[in-house]
């Protein structure tokens, strides 16, 4: 066994089912392993590198900040953070931003804030109401918002106030608000169950019925923000905007960083009621400010949303001859190929032997997710790797 993977084996917990590549090295859409061996990364860090590994302008950002200042508590006044959250609001729906360090974090705070906006204005309501089959995060908090029995089972009781509904399915949040409802929760594309993209007119009804209701709409676009849908933000794409939206992992451009952001009408939060020692701390933000600038300067999103159109061409006319493939599903640069039988892993793993890196979402259906400047020759370059290595997999 390799000794990375060794000492892997001896002392982290073992919590992750790891693909058997140590990887040392990443440029573009490109990694490379310890033995050499190149790879192109249509994983993108779980939708994380945007920009694609080792971006100049985020390389640079980290150099000049961290020969500055790593690190100060949030009782003074920074100046990459204030940069960051200035450009937020001014490129988005929101008016206010709490950062912090993760996905989960910024989902745990939106949660915060949705609760004590109904202790004081819906007589006392905490309940949030989330989709089967979401993912926000591994929190006890999140793990109960998750809509996955698999995540939850080994940790309950879980924390109360969560109540899990069918996705794509209006009348399933009307019939459970009620006066205890202070939210609803939605992911504007479901990444991790499988890229499952709702129904035309359904998150408008959502936001409708919150209207209606009085309860605040919340979008976890984690996934989904930063141009992965072709829009700089997923509620651009559907025409929606919701009242709370959370981001994490493209924010930072590599580095872990997340947010919370609000409408003003819904920013309750006061001092004392949230922080966080290393949110938005100055390395984090500067690198994070890079990042998102460079995104919405030059238009990253439109390159998301044309190379996406090309992929998923290229996708469909590999189904057109290709019988166990079920369907090609997404939005953007937010892929999922759904097989005919639970083939997802072996087919990943045959696809490494090729050189293309993918993830498994479930047993049989495998999402691509690679950086927005992912080139056409790339693209090209994976669809022919992807299919040697279903065709090993059919071969047997």
């Amino acid at each position: 066994m390799n000794m990375w993977r060794e000492i892997e084996s001896k002392y982290y917990m073992q919590t992750v089912r790891r693909q058997p590549i140590v990887i040392v090295k990443g440029e573009g859409s490109k990694v490379w392993d310890d033995n050499g061996k190149e790879y192109l990364d249509f994983t993108a860090g779980w939708a994380v590198n945007n920009l694609g590994h080792s971006h100049p302008k985020i390389i640079a950002a980290i150099q000049e900040q961290s020969a500055k200042l790593l690190q100060t508590s949030n009782q003074f006044y920074t100046i990459p953070q204030l940069e960051l959250v200035q450009l937020l609001v001014e490129s988005s729906c929101m008016d206010r931003v709490f950062l912090c360090n993760s996905g989960a974090e910024a989902n745990e705070g939106a949660v915060k804030l949705a609760r004590k906006y109904g202790r004081l204005f819906r007589n006392g309501a905490y309940e949030v109401i989330t989709a089967m089959n979401s993912f926000h995060g591994r929190t006890m908090a999140m793990i109960a918002a998750t809509g996955q029995p698999h995540y939850q089972e080994a940790w309950k009781p879980l924390p109360v106030g969560f109540v899990n509904v069918e996705y794509n399915d209006l009348e399933a949040i009307q019939k459970h608000t009620t006066e205890k409802t202070c939210a609803v929760m939605l992911e504007p594309v479901q990444g991790e169950a499988g890229v499952i993209v709702p129904s035309s007119g359904y998150l408008e009804a959502v936001r409708q019925w919150c209207d209606e209701q009085g309860v605040l709409l919340i979008f976890d676009e984690v996934q989904t923000g930063l141009g992965r849908l072709g829009t700089l933000f997923g509620y651009q794409y559907f025409g929606v905007e919701p009242d709370v939206m959370t981001l994490a992992k493209a924010l930072g451009g590599g580095v872990p960083i997340g947010a919370f952001m609000a409408k003003e009408k819904y920013c309750v939060l006061e001092p004392g009621d949230h922080g966080s020692t290393f949110g938005g701390n100055a390395l984090t933000s500067a690198a994070a400010f890079a990042s998102t600038k460079h995104i919405v300067e030059n238009d990253v999103p439109a390159k998301a949303a044309e190379s996406g159109a090309y992929l998923r061409k290229q996708l469909n006319g590999l189904q057109s001859h290709e019988p166990i493939i079920a369907e090609v599903r997404g939005i953007g640069l937010l892929l999922a190929i759904e097989f005919k039988e639970d083939i997802s892993s072996i087919v990943v793993a045959a696809c490494n032997e090729e050189g293309l890196l993918m993830n498994s979402v479930r047993p049989n259906a495998i999402r691509m997710m690679p950086p927005l400047i992912v080139k056409k020759e790339e693209m090209d370059l994976a669809i022919e790797r992807f299919a040697r290595g279903l065709h090993r997999v059919l071969e047997g």
